[in-house]
């Protein structure tokens, strides 16, 4: 299992199990956060506490940050697919470094193609610095 929590520790996460990937997006808003996702369905793999802030993108995604801190812990899908689940993903970064160092990153292009892009051998570690 996999925890994160903010800098404050008001909002918290847990990831049952470890993720495939952590996706480093280039889109007009993950650059900004500067965050690294690892992906579920709520109440599933992951679960989140504490009280959040939402910053609502277009009609899809609910972005979760901490009222009192301003880390971005994850976010929920606004829509269900077609089992009835809402996707979810928390940010790797507020994650134990040595929890989440070996976990490989995957490169998704939200600002141009919206395509999956091949993996280029680096790590969460490799973005620590």
């Amino acid at each position: 299992m996999i925890q994160g929590r903010c800098h404050c520790n008001a909002v918290q996460w847990t990831f049952d199990g470890q993720p495939d990937g952590a996706t480093a997006c280039n889109c007009s808003i993950c650059r900004r956060y500067g965050v690294l996702w690892a992906y579920d369905y709520v109440g599933e793999a992951i679960q989140v506490s504490g009280k959040t802030q939402i910053y609502i993108r277009g009609k899809a995604i609910e972005f979760h940050f901490c009222p009192v801190c301003g880390c971005v812990a994850f976010w929920i899908a606004q829509q269900t697919d077609e089992q009835g689940r809402r996707r979810i993903a928390v940010n790797l970064r507020l994650a134990e470094p040595e929890a989440v160092a070996h976990i490989p990153i995957d490169h998704f292009d939200g600002l141009n193609t919206f395509e999956d892009l091949p993996r280029d051998g680096r790590c969460v570690a490799h973005y620590w610095f």
